[in-house]
């Protein structure tokens, strides 16, 4: 892996589980509830220029960064939800990269998508925590993959989206020697 694909996938892209057992499956789900405390942890102390501070050269900010966390997990726990309440819904994909050029992305303060991501994790968490194992067979559509994808592996992407885009920050904050 050349440093360039280091830093866009510092913990590798991510590979579809052979097999999601219960255990993983609480595994996965105390990353789901963890996450916003362990990212507040991690950012707390930023000031307006490291937020600014993009992870990698033609990479996004902190900032852009933490609201895209935001953006990502509103539609993760809304996917869930069509997947609990439809037979294979579609899902509406959207351009992750436009939405991290819009305003709130780029010039807000992050502390409403830091509210944003504890109130999503939390009530992902209350979901996750409920659902049966018949449940996690359900599905959704993704049509620009044209796949189906039952829950487990929808819950192992949304995991390693959490530590991707923590370690992007993890990362730069050692790079540049932040503590």
């Amino acid at each position: 892996m050349d440093n360039l694909e280091q830093k866009r996938f510092p913990i590798g892209r991510f590979e579809i589980p052979e097999n999601i057992c219960d255990i993983k499956l609480n595994e996965y789900i105390k990353v789901i509830k963890d996450f916003p405390d362990r990212l507040k942890n991690l950012i707390e102390d930023f000031s307006d220029d490291q937020l600014d501070t993009q992870y990698r050269e033609g990479g996004w900010t902190v900032r852009q960064l933490i609201n895209h966390i935001a953006d990502s997990h509103m539609n993760s726990l809304i996917r869930l939800k069509l997947a609990l309440t439809e037979d294979n819904p579609t899902i509406k994909p959207y351009d992750e990269a436009k939405f991290a050029e819009l305003q709130d992305s780029v010039n807000m303060p992050i502390k409403p998508a830091m509210r944003i991501i504890k109130g999503t994790h939390q009530r992902w968490t209350v979901l996750l925590k409920a659902i049966t194992n018949k449940q996690f067979e359900r599905t959704f559509h993704h049509p620009e993959h044209n796949e189906s994808y039952n829950l487990r592996v929808y819950l192992a992407n949304y995991v390693w989206h959490c530590n991707h885009h923590f370690a992007h920050i993890e990362n730069l904050r050692k790079e540049k020697n932040w503590s």
